[in-house]
């Protein structure tokens, strides 16, 4: 099977089927909690690469960052754009679109470079993050969110692909191993590593895109709120940095400090 990268038209037409927020999921929060467990956010120059809805970005803007978000797909900015001004985000939420491996910025301009959903749709992804590492200050941070393999959305991935129905085309996944090898690869030094599991899970998920079909819409937090939910919760939190869980985990992250 031939490799085809996803390209600017795929996302475009992506997101302008994916302009109602309130039906799409946002990234996991374990990539918005990584970063708040570890950076002091006031005042911190703060680069979102594949902004997608920018919902990440908007909440550290919030927090005190300054923040941009690079994104080469107009209506993904378009999206954040929305967001920018219904949040009255002006002044602290900036939009910049160009190319994620050519990124129109100095070296050492940013404290913090961030992305989700990313790195795993390019055949080599190392050019990426070493061009995260030329923008990042001395002492400045990397994260880097993608699909873990030991997981059926793996398998259901590469039978869409094989089938030509998979949203992006093409993409790849990683075990942690290769993440914080990729990382290192880079130039990074790595000092803080996640995962977490797909919330509600995938095949509700599945249902619920297959109910927008036939005109229903499902909750998108079915049991929000619920003592079962709750409880569930706060077991997978208390284990997804343990590392036997990376095995299990829908998506797995890193971050890496520049030296």
């Amino acid at each position: 099977m031939s490799i085809k990268e996803p390209d600017q038209s795929v996302w475009n037409r992506f997101w302008k089927r994916k302009n109602d927020m309130n039906k799409v999921y946002p990234s996991s929060p374990s990539v918005l909690e990584a970063i708040k467990k570890n950076f002091k956010l006031e005042g911190m120059k703060i680069l979102e690469v594949g902004a997608g809805t920018g919902r990440d970005s908007a909440e550290l803007a919030r927090l005190g960052a300054q923040v941009y978000v690079l994104d080469f797909a107009e209506n993904s900015l378009k999206i954040v754009d929305a967001l920018r001004s219904s949040e009255k985000l002006q002044d602290n939420l900036q939009l910049v679109r160009g190319d994620a491996f050519k990124a129109p910025f100095p070296d050492n301009t940013f404290d913090l470079v961030f992305h989700q959903g990313l790195a795993e749709h390019f055949k080599n992804s190392l050019p990426l993050i070493q061009e995260n590492f030329r923008i990042l200050k001395h002492g400045g941070h990397c994260l880097c969110d993608v699909p873990q393999t030991v997981h059926p959305y793996t398998i259901i991935k590469h039978i869409l692909i094989a089938m030509d129905k998979w949203f992006a085309g093409w993409e790849k996944q990683f075990t942690m191993g290769q993440l914080k090898q990729l990382m290192k690869d880079a130039g990074f030094e790595l000092t803080y590593a996640y995962g977490d599991w797909m919330r509600p899970n995938l095949f509700y998920r599945m249902f619920r895109e297959l109910g927008f079909k036939f005109g229903v819409e499902l909750p998108k937090y079915p049991l929000q709120g619920s003592a079962y939910q709750k409880a569930k919760d706060k077991i997978l939190d208390s284990l997804k940095s343990a590392p036997l869980m990376h095995y299990t985990q829908l998506s797995i992250g890193v971050i890496g400090r520049k030296p």
